[in-house]
């Protein structure tokens, strides 16, 4: 059982910065692929960013990348997200997960644990 904690959500004003922290607990963190996901009001959870397993590979929507940056500290069970130059339509809960396989997917179905999430509101 992995067990994900997210914090450092808040609200913020369009151009501001923002950085989510998700603590995993288990020994196997570092096996594992860590995406970060978000669901707006009314809308359905998309894909965010995503790291894997050492090797670091990272991957971003099309709609942050270049303004989000994911990391992980390995010795400290946390996965990261940097959200700079945040808009409004940046608003949602902020979910992180877990994928076993440590590939690091974009696809909801291919992780296995989820966190609570963490509300972020920018505003305008």
């Amino acid at each position: 059982q992995v067990q994900l904690v997210e914090s450092g959500g808040g609200l913020v004003q369009a151009g501001g910065s923002l950085r989510l922290s998700c603590a995993a607990s288990g020994r196997a963190f570092s096996s594992y692929g860590m995406g970060w996901f978000r669901q707006a009001p009314g809308k359905e959870r998309e894909f965010v960013a995503t790291i894997s397993r050492p090797g670091g590979t990272t991957y971003y929507a099309p709609s942050v990348k270049g303004r989000f940056t994911i990391s992980r500290d390995n010795t400290k069970n946390t996965v990261y997200l940097q959200m700079n130059s945040l808009k409004p339509e940046d608003t949602g809960v902020y979910y992180c997960a877990a994928d076993l396989d440590g590939l690091g997917y974009q696809e909801l179905n291919d992780y296995e644990y989820w966190g609570q999430g963490t509300q972020v509101t920018v505003s305008s």
